[in-house]
């Protein structure tokens, strides 16, 4: 009786981590809506570059494949919320090529097919030449690559931050809602002793609470009470 109660606990806070996940993600895919309301309203993408959603696209396929069944049994949570991040990347790929000038269409839309070309090789590798084990480790070292390289992001702001003593470009919301999906997967992957999943999500956690601990710092100096979302001014 015991065991069972401590098995069904374990399941329940586990899967409460990572329903807590999706749901902080799902925050964070809406935070480029700004930018392409006025790509929209302008009928131009103007400055806006398009790279910062082609490499979330990438990721989200990577980890959506990762937390299929085919590849690791018992982590559908995260299949969840990359399908999830995968179709509102594709949105904006999508309005960005709709409204951006000629070269840039071009450039865009090569990019989505490498994307996909790319994503079409793993699955095909994993599937044909690996076994279930072997199969998981390769996914499962493509998507904490991919993850720490879309952690890594915020060191630009930090950087920012840190040189102009102003958190302008590093709103609180937006790092308070990184920090907290990001320690949700961490406790999602501990939970579900999962390396490839606390690792990234790990150092998401700390990379989030250093962007809390600057901005509380110098927004204490400066006064400035930034609440746009930072993707749109920097994407």
């Amino acid at each position: 009786m015991s065991s069972a109660w401590l098995f069904s606990t374990h399941s329940v806070c586990s899967d409460a981590a990572g329903v807590a996940g999706n749901i902080l993600a799902f925050v964070l895919f809406l935070s480029p809506i700004p930018t392409f309301r006025r790509i929209i309203k302008n009928q131009s993408t103007e400055e806006f570059s398009g790279l910062p959603y082609i490499y979330a696209l990438l990721n989200c396929l990577i980890c959506l494949w990762y937390g299929m069944p085919l590849v690791s049994p018992g982590i559908i949570l995260v299949a969840t919320v990359n399908s999830i991040g995968a179709v509102f990347q594709l949105i904006y790929i999508s309005i960005f090529i709709a409204f951006a000038e000629k070269a840039k269409k071009v450039k865009m839309s090569g990019l989505l097919a490498v994307v996909f070309g790319l994503f079409a090789a793993i699955v095909v590798v994993s599937m044909r030449l690996l076994d279930p084990h072997m199969r998981q480790i390769f996914v499962g070292y493509l998507s904490m690559a991919s993850l720490v390289s879309m952690f890594a992001s915020p060191l630009f702001v930090i950087n920012l931050v840190i040189r102009t003593k102003s958190v302008e470009y590093m709103p609180f919301y937006l790092s308070l809602s990184t920090f907290l999906m990001s320690l949700s997967f961490f406790a999602y992957g501990m939970l579900k002793y999962d390396p490839f999943i606390y690792v990234p999500n790990g150092i998401g956690t700390i990379l989030g609470a250093v962007q809390l601990a600057l901005y509380t710092y110098f927004n204490s100096i400066s006064g400035d009470d930034s609440r746009e979302p930072l993707i749109a001014t920097l994407a």
